[in-house]
């Protein structure tokens, strides 16, 4: 049988690993249950697995039975600080936490892929490393465990790296869909505290009240975007909190608030960031008070290897039909740290189709407290990323 039949034989087992995982989401980058349960699942094969010292990962490398290059498969496994509310008899056990954007089907993915690939392991021409990630949302996990030597894990440079992502909007069930060249955001975080002189509601004009200073910057940093910034040079700025105060009759000393700033272009990225800490510290100058304001760096864009992307393509068309296959032609402003790994191998990373519903349109996005992921697709998934694995090392 070939690997699509073969996966369609594991897809029960794959399905109760990940409501498995679902029911026990952990975040960050020490993920010490998700961890244990991935090498218990690993555990019969016949790989060679090491853990991160920094962090829960695990490493695992298949060697071939034949001499060739070395490939790279990613999952990562964290979950989002988000109280679940998708009423699933499978739901999160951790109050606060959720596998709100679908990490615990592509954790068993790859531990589908790992299978398939395994039982191959005589006919492949080189090693493949399988590189499961915590700490994705927003922790850097990719670049720990980069640091930690992932990329040279079968003992010479991983020569193209391929990695999966599911949504749970946006596309219909079981489609596959990328673009060569940029394919999400860099992003960054915008961190103010606007500092002035607390005082009694009913005067403010005997306080320096940073409330409303704070509220203009917010809007103030909105029509930034549209004046700085051409309109064909996606830049997103997306206030995400805002704190002050105690109670409604308080002025408070300080008022703070977090953005997150989505960009394409490393040299529109700390324009953004120039522009927008100087126009927080003159806002509050011209009111009589401070600003604080930093703007830190976080991941860089995802960016398709052209070649790679059109290899991935071509295969999910042969693999599963032409119209599992839909060409993207807009890149996401959302992010992703598998980009670490793009920015120093070849590589495609490709969204799949995970909607329970028939109108992706109206579905609750990735993160959503009720985004909700149709398990169905898992060996699907598992099968494209040994495919790509197997396919690249022939080639």
């Amino acid at each position: 049988m070939g690997l699509r039949e073969d996966a369609a034989e594991i897809r029960h087992e794959l399905v109760a690993l990940r409501r498995e995982l679902h029911q026990i989401p952990e975040e960050g980058l020490h993920l010490p249950r998700t961890q244990e349960r991935v090498l218990a699942a690993l555990a019969s094969l016949p790989l060679e697995v090491s853990t991160g010292t920094g962090l829960s990962s695990v490493t695992a490398v298949l060697r071939g039975g034949r001499p060739g290059p070395v490939v790279l498969l990613r999952g990562d496994m964290d979950a989002l600080p988000v109280t679940e509310g998708t009423g699933l008899d499978y739901t999160s056990r951790h109050p606060g936490v959720m596998h709100a954007c679908g990490h615990d089907l592509h954790t068993a993915g790859l531990v589908g892929a790992a299978r398939l690939l395994a039982a191959r392991r005589a006919d492949l021409a080189g090693d493949v490393v399988f590189m499961f990630q915590p700490g994705e949302e927003g922790y850097d996990g990719a670049q720990h465990m980069i640091d930690e030597g992932v990329l040279t894990a079968a003992g010479r440079p991983v020569e193209a790296a391929y990695g999966l992502h599911v949504l749970s909007s946006v596309l219909d069930r079981g489609v596959f869909s990328s673009r060569p060249g940029p394919l999400m955001a860099a992003s960054a975080g915008l961190f103010v505290r606007v500092v002035g002189a607390g005082g009694h509601g009913s005067r403010p004009e005997s306080a320096l009240d940073p409330v409303p200073v704070a509220c203009e910057m917010v809007t103030a940093l909105q029509t930034m975007v549209t004046r700085r910034f051409s309109t064909f040079e996606p830049v997103v700025i997306t206030v995400g909190t805002f704190h002050a105060g105690t109670r409604r009759n308080i002025i408070p000393d300080d008022a703070t608030f977090e953005a997150t700033v989505r960009t394409f272009d490393p040299t529109v990225g700390e324009q953004v960031g120039a522009y927008a800490v100087r126009l927080c510290e003159q806002i509050a100058a011209a009111h009589g008070l401070r600003a604080e304001a930093r703007y830190e760096l976080e991941y860089p864009a995802t960016v398709n290897d052209a070649a790679e992307h059109e290899f991935a393509a071509d295969t999910v068309r042969e693999l599963f039909g032409a119209d599992r296959f839909t060409p993207m032609e807009h890149p996401m402003t959302g992010s992703e740290d598998f980009s670490r790994v793009l920015a120093r191998v070849p590589g495609a990373f490709v969204f799949l189709g995970a909607c329970v519903t028939d109108d992706p349109a109206t579905a609750p996005a990735n993160h959503s407290p009720r985004a909700a992921y149709d398990d169905s697709v898992l060996a699907d998934g598992a099968a494209l990323l040994a495919e790509l694995a197997q396919r690249r090392l022939s080639a």
